[in-house]
Order: structure tokens, then C-alpha cells, then sequence
């Protein structure tokens, strides 16, 4: 009799088909959102009964069913939002927020699935178009994913995200973000400054997503003990790129031969994501894209794959999708 007990048991958390889901809370103090002796805490675990809530170090670890952890997620963005607003959270704040209805709220909860990672001042990115979300799925399928598409459509900064996830979860240690630096060509030395000076306005973009997901202070220190790295494309020549999460950046400013060298720098526990604009090529008129070759040439490998993101995913002012459809055509 006991033993059927257990076998139904098993059988019915099977059917419940438990998630689990690791919230990062390191914009912050974990110690004043969690409340003094864990007071927030405790009511956040009273108001989700259904959930088992363990909160270690700057994330909380969620487990429990999908319906459930969706609605957590939501609240506890709320939560968080409220104290990068006002600097504190009392146990009375938590009540509220959590007994708020659902009904009353403005917008439908997000699947927390969706959440790539919660970024500074509490705002989950997310993959916010079809388009992008084929990005995701297929960095979590393939090794090597190119996202092809006008400026505007989230390129970049999906692709950041998913490397950031990546390094909060722990499944590399570091993030590697490089572009090619067309633009300066041989009147880099001219530009006043050192040489990261005189590159780094290349790589501002990758910069400005980065202090989106990460606290500025923590940019700076992963920046300084090589956790993540920022570096223009040149510099990747010789290296081998492993337990790293790797974004080339505006890859059809790379030439044939700096692409295949960057795309052979791939290490065994490696992730590439390359993002570019076809339309938008600053090399020299006599001298091709490697990012279209590259389109030719690798697209029947397995573990390659390609998405293709359109004006429809534009997610910048509205001006910015009238502005790509009308040089379209």
C-alpha cells in the first residue's frame, strides 16, 4: 500500500511537469529586496504556496508548474521595479503588489519561458517579435546562428541578451563581443586617445546593451578581469574561443577572409551568434561582403543556421520601419 502511495506520487508530479526557473536580482542589494531576517521573503512565499522559492546569494530559484512561475515572474518584476524606483521594499509593499488581481493589471503576464534576462531597473528583455524568437530557439539548437536584417530589428541586442543568460546561468564563463572597425580604416591612428580610445566608439552599441542587462558598476569589473571582453574583430586572429558566448557584430563589414578566420576560432564549448545588415556594407566598393558569401557557402552545414529578420521586426520608432520599407522599395 505504502509503495503505491509513492508510485502515485511520482506519477503525479510527472504530470504536473515541475519547471524550474533562476531569477537574477544583482542590480541590487539581495539583502534589502529579500527584507531583514528574509521578512520579504516570507510573504512572497505565503502569497505562492505552490512554488518552492530558494534564494541564494543575487537570484532566487523558482520551481514549481508553468502557470505559476509565469505569474511569479511578473510580480516579482513588480517588486523589483518598485524598489529601483524608492529604494526599499517592506514586507506591507510585498503584500500589496502580491495580492494585487490579476484582472487589474494593465498588461498579460510573461510567460516566463520568454524572459531572457532581467535587466537593469527591473525590465525583463525578452524576445519581443516572431523573428527574434526564432533567434532564440535556434541559438538553443545550433552553435552557430546568423540573425541577417535592417537596422532596428533587435539584432544585437537579442543576441546580447542570450549571452548574458548564458553567463548568469553558468553555462560559459565569459562573453566575447567583437566588430569589425570599417569605418576608422587607416585614419584609426589619427583619432586622438590610446587605442581602446580610439576603437571603443565602434563598439559603443555592444557597450549600451550590456549596461542594459548589467549593473554598470559589474560591467566594469567583468570588463577588467576578462569576463567579458569587447574588442574589434582584428584582434581575434590566432586565438582559440572557448566556454564563451561570442557576438560578431555588423559581420557584413568583415571580408571573406576575416569572417572565415573569426568563424575558425571557434572552440568546442563555444557559442557564435553573427548579426548583420546586408544593405548596409562599408567596405570598399571592389572588395565583397563575407557575411553574403558566407551565405552561399555555409548554409547547408548542420549546426550553422540562419535567421532572417525583416521591417516587420523593427522595434525602434515607427519611423524606422517606414524608413526601411520605403528604400526598399
Amino acid at each position: 500500500m505504502i509503495l503505491e502511495n509513492v508510485i502515485r506520487l511520482l506519477l503525479n508530479l510527472n504530470a504536473r511537469q515541475l519547471n524550474e526557473v533562476i531569477i537574477p536580482i544583482d542590480t541590487f542589494n539581495p539583502v534589502e529586496f529579500f527584507g531583514v531576517n528574509d521578512s520579504n521573503l516570507e510573504v512572497i512565499r505565503k502569497n505562492f504556496p505552490e512554488l518552492k522559492l530558494v534564494a541564494r546569494g543575487n537570484e532566487i530559484k523558482v520551481i514549481g508548474d508553468e502557470k505559476n512561475i509565469h505569474l511569479f515572474s511578473e510580480k516579482i518584476n513588480r517588486l523589483i521595479q518598485h524598489y529601483q524606483k524608492f529604494g526599499s521594499l517592506t514586507p506591507d509593499n510585498v503584500e500589496h503588489f502580491l495580492a494585487e488581481k490579476k484582472g487589474s493589471e494593465k498588461a498579460p503576464p510573461v510567460p516566463a519561458s520568454d524572459v531572457l534576462v532581467f535587466g537593469q531597473n527591473g525590465i525583463m528583455v525578452r524576445a519581443r517579435t516572431p523573428n527574434q524568437k526564432k533567434m532564440v530557439e535556434s541559438s538553443e539548437k545550433n552553435d552557430i546562428v546568423f540573425a541577417i536584417g535592417p537596422a532596428g530589428t533587435g539584432k544585437t541586442y537579442t543576441a546580447v541578451a542570450l549571452a548574458v543568460r548564458a553567463l548568469k546561468n553558468r553555462e560559459i564563463k565569459r562573453i566575447i563581443l567583437t566588430r569589425p572597425a570599417v569605418e576608422a580604416g587607416e585614419n584609426l591612428g589619427f583619432l586622438p586617445g590610446d587605442l581602446k580610445e580610439k576603437i571603443d566608439p565602434y563598439l559603443r552599441p555592444l557597450y549600451d546593451a550590456l549596461y542594459d542587462m548589467i549593473q554598470g558598476e559589474k560591467v566594469k569589473s567583468y570588463v577588467e578581469t576578462g569576463i567579458i571582453e569587447v574588442a574589434p574583430l582584428a584582434f581575434m586572429r590566432g586565438r582559440t574561443l572557448d566556454n564563451a558566448f561570442v557576438i560578431l557584430d555588423e559581420a557584413q563589414n568583415a571580408t571573406e577572409s576575416q569572417l572565415k578566420m573569426f568563424l575558425t576560432r571557434m572552440g568546442p564549448s563555444a557559442k557564435f551568434i553573427v548579426t548583420g545588415d546586408v544593405t548596409q556594407i562599408d567596405l570598399p566598393r571592389n572588395q565583397p561582403s563575407g557575411l553574403v558569401q558566407a551565405i552561399k557557402i555555409l548554409s547547408n552545414i548542420k549546426g550553422v543556421d540562419f535567421i532572417y529578420l525583416d521591417a516587420q521586426d523593427v522595434v525602434r520608432h515607427r519611423l524606422v520601419k517606414e524608413i526601411i520599407e520605403a528604400y526598399n522599395r
